[in-house]
């Protein structure tokens, strides 16, 4: 995976397996809010990378100044999700996308995971 294009992810496919920060519609099933800012764009991302890298079964694919793609396998049956992160400093946000490789349903594992960064970073005082 690479950074998006003309800086948005891809939209969510219609399957509630996927959440992502830059959804055109604010449905519940595919919209989750984006990480706001509250220190240094590089303070926050090196904030994140090192929240990414500590989480069970993940693993950091690539990284750059601006863009992270890990992978998260589950426990049991080894599926794999994509979790993507995306700097966009001006805006002094992270706009992020995660989604399941496979099957239909997730049962919430996306955006609990994406919700539980969000709770270790507002915890440390780099977002809202």
């Amino acid at each position: 995976m690479q950074s998006p294009p003309n800086n948005e992810f891809p939209p969510c496919p219609t399957n509630p397996n996927c959440v992502c920060s830059d959804s055109a519609i604010k449905d519940e099933k595919h919209y989750i809010e984006p990480y706001h800012l509250k220190v240094s764009p590089p303070e926050g991302w090196g904030v994140l990378k090192d929240i990414i890298s500590a989480l069970p079964r993940t693993t950091i694919i690539s990284a750059s100044s601006h863009y992270l793609h890990a992978i998260a396998k589950s426990r049991i049956f080894r599926f794999v999700d994509d979790l993507e992160f995306q700097l966009r400093p001006r805006q002094k946000m992270i706009a992020l996308r995660s989604a399941a490789r496979l099957g239909y349903y997730d049962f919430g594992v996306n955006r609990n995971r994406i919700e539980k960064i969000r709770n270790q970073l507002r915890l440390q005082g780099v977002i809202r």
